[in-house]
């Protein structure tokens, strides 16, 4: 961007406030930047594509700090993206969340004593549709408030008419290929929703229960009887087996036969299994297949009764026992009171710590259990998902987290995708009046008496189209033309297995469609690259969570610190699949660079400022072309960062070329040069708008808002959302420059070394002699030497009381300077000696302790090596402000 010649006139610093308050400025920029269309894609558009989707929020939530990290990492993607000159679609949307709304809304009826059942289906889910339209929008303002540039036109809902279509097509076609079918199997079940529900809605927790021995067979000691543990004593009213290792020498004599089950009297048989751990307990294991996981697998293998001793509710049905009605926990105590009373509790051992998975949505815990559900068989399609990784259809970043990908799709098991519940995706299948079972696709009908039914699909079933669906598949569409595959899909590490998985499938196994193949060549894949951060973790290094009470509201952020902060927290400690932290001290960070760029260009821009043609090289000043060099050196550090989605390496390379090279001391630099009226002055106003403007657009993708603004004020464009993005110079680097920059930095870094060590105040001015500055090369530089480093010209009484000496790249530097004056030698003495008394004291406490060997005999070695570096400390301190005192002692 260039302007025409400058307006003497016009001081561009009064288009900006006196100080940055973001409150005052992001959300009316942001709606600007709607307004205008900015973030609208154009199918037809004839630049290059780039494509996000975003990962559909549940409706029901709020942004959380992981969100805030994904959508600030894609924003940036995608601004940056648009500033190259391709045309972007960042496509939103939002997740029905079956679960989590049909509870919300569940909840509001209980409120008046009603229940889903007293208004049956159709208006049950008439009232979770009106909950949606009054409540389900908070994300949507969050989103705004954050920055986030999406194409709002296209904003999308799983359950939404055109996605629903798409669930009831690939329903069809899995179907139609065999890949669905109806099975009773073990699920994780979750008796307060009455529903199956997913592995990732399961959080395992370390909690307290009981260990019960429970003897099985004879009471006699000399009759067959075997012994086994468990936690889940009213689970044993279902074992159809016990089983131990086949080579386990003690029951070599039982395998095979039967013992009397001590409750039900049925039957049951002494099986010999390898998964049986024979150093475990006693080496032998109840087996109740239709209850636990291991138990099931083990029951399948051995053809095993699998008898459902629960209802949905978690209920004990079907022993014919007295335990018949009963809840689980319930049962659990009555069952042991009984085998304990009949002499059969061997041991107990409480508390026992063991993981038990709970519900995330109701909390309780999880009970695995038999039942009839719908699935996907998984082997194929998980295949095709691990081969376009393996073949580079799709690239995961970090790379190291491929073989994490690989072992989850290689060992996938079959996919439960039915859910008991009423909203939802409803299942496509319908039963007749005769057993007929057929699958209904979109725009087909079910014969006349044909029941549907009644369960919904897992909310991943349709999120695992996302990236398809999203653009009218399966209608082709210019969208689905243009923009698919999508670019990247960005998302953390710890769902790779559950939604990337998911959509990998669904997209290899749809990749061959015509609608997605056309104009294309070969076999589609959903996204081409996968993008893997880490998880947000508080300043101490521990995970976010509710439990502990760490977590951060990241629109509070905002409020405090503005959407760039945020914003710049967040990228800067992300990186290809690590972990980061975050605290107050790093948003306070942030903010702090935010005001420094803000009052670094308003100085710049009171200054004259401004973008236009460079000057000649010629003309320029060693400040001048060393800022350039340094400017072309970060924007090829940050390019080639971003293209490795390093969003931290870039962050750091433009907040310390910003923070130390531009303002401490290009600027500083620069207030020489603006002192002198002329072609000097005029060249060094452009270089300082080029660089700003430079920065202000390398920037811009992380810190939207405030770059927006000082960048309007600087130049005369119209939006930093549609700038372009800053481009190789071409020059070659001038070493000369850079050294002579070095060096005027090192010889400015010393004298002020020495001025602090004098007890100096920072704006005191101080009569110095430059000596050997034109053998070194610096003579251009003395006036900004002497700026910075507080020097004046020395005057005709001028006395030299001491020497600095720096040796610099080609010569040696001698600052005589003149400090008799400057410093107030009683009041530097007291300093001194009041530091002096706290180093010898600190001194003689660790001394004391190093003596005392009573101490050192009980103190860890840590500790011991921790006061001998203190100890090593005080002594210089005294050493050194001993003798600072005896140099003063002589004036």
């Amino acid at each position: 961007m260039t302007s025409a010649a400058p307006d003497k006139t016009r001081n561009r610093a009064d288009a900006l406030p006196k100080s940055w308050n973001p409150g005052e400025v992001e959300a009316s920029m942001y709606e600007r930047w709607v307004a205008a269309g900015y973030f609208a894609a154009d199918p037809a558009s004839d630049k290059p594509p780039y494509s996000i989707v975003l990962p559909p929020p549940n409706v029901t939530g709020n942004l959380h700090m992981g969100h805030a990290l994904d959508h600030t990492i894609m924003d940036a993607l995608t601004r940056r993206k648009r500033m190259q000159g391709y045309e972007v679609l960042w496509l939103p949307g939002m997740d029905h969340a079956g679960i989590a709304t049909q509870t919300i809304v569940e909840k509001q009826l209980a409120v008046d004593g009603k229940t889903k059942e007293d208004f049956g289906r159709e208006l049950f889910i008439d009232k979770v549709w009106d909950w949606k339209r009054e409540s389900g929008g908070a994300i949507q303002w969050q989103m705004r408030a954050l920055g986030d540039g999406v194409d709002w036109n296209r904003d999308r809902f799983t359950m939404d008419d055109g996605l629903s279509r798409a669930v009831q097509t690939i329903f069809k076609r899995l179907y139609d290929a065999g890949l669905i079918y109806r099975a009773e199997r073990l699920v994780n079940w979750s008796p307060a929703l009455r529903t199956a529900i997913s592995d990732i809605e399961v959080n395992f927790q370390e909690i307290p229960g009981e260990l019960v021995s429970l003897r099985y067979g004879s009471l006699d000691d000399n009759e067959p009887h075997v012994i086994v543990a468990t936690t889940r004593v009213e689970t044993m009213l279902g074992d159809t087996a016990v089983a131990v290792h086949p080579d386990d020498p003690r029951y070599q004599a039982l395998i095979g036969t039967t013992l009397e089950h001590p409750i039900t009297g049925r039957q049951i048989p002494i099986i010999a299994d390898d998964y049986v751990d024979p150093e475990f307990g006693s080496g032998a294991v109840k087996i109740t297949p239709a209850h636990d996981p291991n138990d099931f697998e083990m029951g399948v293998r051995h053809n095993l009764p699998m008898p459902n001793i629960m209802d949905e509710r978690g209920r004990i049905i079907g022993t014919g026992t007295e335990f018949d009605g009963m809840d689980r926990f319930e049962a659990r105590v009555a069952v042991r009171e009984r085998l304990a009373a009949e002499g059969r509790v061997v041991a107990e051992k409480r508390p026992y710590l063991h993981s038990v998975g709970h519900s995330e949505r109701s909390g309780e815990p999880i009970e695995p259990r038999l039942s009839m559900q719908w699935w996907v068989k998984v082997e194929s399609l998980a295949k095709a998902a691990g081969d376009a990784v393996r073949n580079g259809d799709t690239v995961i970043h970090p790379a190291s987290s491929e073989p994490r990908w690989f072992d989850w799709v290689d060992n996938m098991h079959d996919w439960c995708i039915s859910r008991q519940l009423w909203w939802g995706h409803r299942i496509p299948i319908w039963y007749g009046p005769e057993g007929d079972v057929i699958c209904v696709g979109p725009g087909e009908t079910a014969p006349e008496g044909y029941v549907q039914d009644p369960d919904v699909l897992d909310t991943w079933f349709s999120s695992g189209l996302w990236p398809f669906s999203t653009m009218g598949w399966p209608d082709a569409t210019p969208e689905l033309e243009k923009f698919y595959p999508t670019s990247v899909l960005v998302t953390g590490y710890d769902i790779l297995f559950f939604w990337v998985a998911r959509m990998m499938m669904f997209g290899t196994f749809v990749g061959d469609d015509p609608v997605l193949t056309a104009g294309k060549e070969g076999h589609q894949v959903p996204f081409k690259d996968v993008f893997l951060h880490g998880l947000i973790r508080d300043q101490y290094g521990k995970k976010m969570s509710k439990s502990r009470g760490n977590g951060i509201d990241p629109l509070a952020w905002i409020n405090e610190y503005g959407a760039d902060a945020l914003r710049f927290t967040l990228a800067r400690g992300a990186q290809p699949g690590g972990d980061l932290s975050v605290g107050e001290q790093h948003a306070l960070a942030s903010r702090s660079f935010v005001t420094k760029l803000f009052n670094a260009t308003k100085f710049a821009l009171m200054n004259g400022a401004r973008t236009g043609e460079l000057p000649d090289r010629a003309l320029l000043t060693d400040a001048d072309r060393w800022i350039l060099d340094r400017l072309e050196e970060v924007r090829a550090e940050v390019d080639s960062a971003l293209d490795s989605y390093e969003f931290g390496k870039a962050c750091e390379a433009l907040y310390h070329f910003a923070w130390d090279e531009l303002c401490d001391w290009y600027l500083e630099l620069t207030k020489v040069q603006f002192a002198e009226e002329g072609p000097r002055t005029d060249a060094t106003q452009v270089v300082l708008g080029t660089v700003l403007d430079a920065v202000l657009r390398l920037l811009h993708p992380v810190i939207p808002f405030v770059t927006e603004s000082l960048w309007q004020a600087l130049t005369d464009g119209e939006s930093l959302v549609i700038a372009a993005w800053p481009q190789a110079s071409g020059v070659p680097t001038d070493q000369v420059s850079a050294q002579r920059i070095s060096d005027t930095q090192r010889l400015i870094t010393e004298i002020r070394r020495f001025r602090g060590d004098q007890g100096l105040a920072d704006k005191q001015k101080v009569g110095a002699k430059l000596i050997g500055l034109d053998t070194a090369g610096l003579t251009a530089l003395h006036d900004s030497v002497a700026n910075l480093a507080r020097l004046t010209e020395p005057g005709d009484e001028f006395a030299a009381t001491a020497t600095v000496e720096v040796r610099l790249s080609g010569a040696t530097v001698t600052v005589e300077l003149d400090t008799s004056g400057a410093v107030d030698l009683d009041a530097e003495r007291r300093r001194l000696e009041k530091d002096l008394a706290a180093a010898e004291k600190e001194l003689a406490g660790t001394a004391a302790k190093l003596g005392n060997e009573a101490f050192l005999a009980k103190a860890p070695e840590p500790v011991v090596a921790k006061i001998k570096d203190r100890q090593a400390v005080a002594a210089a301190e005294v050493a050194r402000i001993g003798a600072r005192l005896a140099e003063l002692s002589g004036k």
